[in-house]
């Protein structure tokens, strides 16, 4: 009968029945009568020095694997036992003695006169045993039916004891982090409704701080994404970060760009212990001596890297790569969602407008027809006529409106009667304001409305360009507009250079519908961002926000 002894496939392997003149444990084979059981250990027989020799090697083999092996009666009394179960507890040791007597209840020794057949199924009870924060697990199983011409108690018991408290707080804190990733991925309807993009992606970016600071214990970590519109990885979330660690432009490339660039090529994680000694390595946080980075995958595409730095050499092991990869998998769905959650709010905008523009298109075409023909009817007197020609107006201002929500992020709304008001603001005379935007239309529409609120502009079409005027003429400008998606630099780089070159000045960004893959709207508003303008607002709204700018109320008819 084989007896496996190694409590979760990890023990000492098995302790078989063999002929009945010898015992074999894990190839070593002791002759019979080679040991004699008690608990101060074996003693050989005098004429067997063979034997001697082999019980010494088996000895100090089962002393060597780092498990607990001892053999018992099923009263539990200890009749030989190795280092390991000499080491536990009084109490520890009861609890064996408790098992043991356990066993025995619910698996009796066969009667005297029954043989058990040596190929029979294999009986062992495993469970496990808690004392303090270390964790057992212990397996019992019957002695061979051979025990008793090996000088062992007939129907006694084999137990093996295993240490297995790094794997229980391995599953532990995996368990802990499934349930913390799942938080993370939760975003209630009342969320959804109640917060715009800008106040989603807070709320996301607290929880993954508290996620990594309660269960992975990092001190400083950064999440970039991929922007492969710019062909960069931008900085999106940042705990405990200096300034300078945004300092280089990372690319996703094998070389060149340090480890993130490199894990964000290769999507693989990354260990390195000496950051002195790792070629690969670009300054991230000041006295940083050891990092661990982490690809963030949606299926099997990168679009992102999880970094953490620590100050002390060789601080991550395999298991914080285990830990931060599960974490990583979280992170990269739930910002993911955010984004599909945006994308999906300008699919559905844009076809819902498309369509109701369609389906009132031709009643609009037939009130207009009705009016031209009254307009043309001799009985209209001149008070009718000019009601007729409200309504016309209206029509066409209902038509372009339409036209402007279907645009979408390209257009704004309500310009017109924004515009009919031409009288100066005296909060925004002579002030000057920079704005940014590569749509035309937005350009203009923002341009003319503040030059004909007293405004002088400067006009960017790109981020780029609009960094380079900031920094050409350093605080003169009273006001940053910029919008979040431009070619060659996006807002938030807006917002930093004018940050640094015109400290003070207050800035605002804009985005449609909270569409901000750079996630530079919440980068931003943690380090002093005036304000946000979500694509098609209203020129109204413009003038509350930039009045607020100034510290001013907002117009009387906003």
């Amino acid at each position: 009968m084989e007896v496996p002894a190694g409590g979760d496939g990890t023990g000492i392997g098995n302790l078989r029945s063999a002929p009945a003149d010898r015992l074999e444990v894990e190839g070593i084979i002791v002759p019979s009568g080679g040991f004699s059981l008690h608990p101060s250990g074996p003693t050989p027989p005098q004429s067997d020095p063979i034997g001697e020799s082999l019980k010494g090697v088996g000895h100090l083999l089962l002393n060597a694997i780092g498990e607990g092996v001892c053999i018992a009666t099923r009263d539990g009394e200890l009749l030989w036992c190795n280092d390991y179960v000499t080491s536990l507890t009084g109490a520890m040791r009861e609890r064996l003695k408790v098992a043991c007597r356990q066993f025995d209840r619910e698996h009796p020794a066969p009667p005297p006169g029954v043989e058990v057949r040596p190929d029979g199924p294999c009986l062992r009870v495993t469970s496990v045993m808690v004392e303090d924060d270390r964790h057992h697990s212990v397996s019992i199983a019957p002695l061979p039916a051979s025990a008793p011409s090996l000088g062992l108690p007939p129907n006694g018991l084999m137990i093996v004891i295993t240490d297995v408290s790094a794997t229980r707080r391995l599953q532990f804190k995996i368990a802990a982090i499934d349930q913390a990733g799942a938080d993370l991925m939760r975003l209630d309807a009342d969320v959804v409704r109640k917060y715009n993009a800008m106040e989603r992606l807070q709320l996301l970016e607290e929880r993954i701080v508290k996620i990594a600071a309660s269960l992975l214990h990092f001190d400083h970590f950064a999440i970039r994404l991929v922007d492969e519109r710019e062909d960069r990885l931008l900085l999106v979330i940042g705990h405990n970060l200096p300034p300078e660690y945004d300092a280089f432009i990372i690319r996703a490339r094998l070389e060149g760009h340090g480890i993130t660039g490199h894990v964000a090529a290769s999507g693989r994680s990354y260990i390195c212990n000496d950051i002195r000694n790792d070629p690969l390595y670009l300054p991230g946080v000041e006295g940083a001596k050891s990092s661990l980075t982490i690809p963030l995958r949606v299926n099997d595409k990168v679009i992102g890297v999880f970094n953490v730095e620590s100050l002390e050499p060789g601080a991550f092991t395999e298991e914080d790569r285990q830990l931060g990869e599960i974490f990583a998998r979280y992170v990269a769905m739930a910002l993911n969602m955010l984004d599909l959650l945006v994308v999906e709010r300008i699919t559905t905008n844009q076809t819902v407008t498309g369509r109701v523009t369609h389906e009132l298109d031709e009643p609009l075409q037939d009130i207009a027809h009705q009016v031209e023909l009254l307009l043309h009817r001799e009985s209209a007197d001149g008070p009718v006529r000019d009601h007729l020609r409200k309504i016309n107006d209206d029509l066409v201002a209902i038509r372009a409106r339409m036209k402007e929500c279907a645009v979408g992020p390209q257009s704004l709304l309500d310009v017109e009667r924004a515009m009919a008001d031409r009288s100066l603001d005296p909060v925004l005379d002579g002030k000057y304001v920079l704005v940014a935007d590569d749509e035309p239309n937005i350009r203009r529409i923002i341009g003319d409305y503040l030059s004909l609120k007293g405004c002088r502009l400067k006009v960017c079409s790109s981020g780029g360009e609009a960094i380079n005027a900031i920094k050409a003429d350093p605080g003169a400008f009273d006001l940053v507009i910029s919008d979040i998606r431009m070619p060659d630099a996006n807002g938030y780089d807006v917002f930093s250079a004018a940050r640094t070159h015109c400290t003070g000045v207050p800035v605002i960004l804009m985005t449609g519908f909270g569409y901000d893959p750079s996630h530079s709207i919440v980068r931003a508003h943690t380090e002093g961002l005036h304000g946000v303008l979500f694509k098609p607002f209203q020129l109204q709204r413009l003038m509350v926000e930039v009045r607020g700018a100034f510290g001013a109320a907002p117009p009387p008819n906003a």
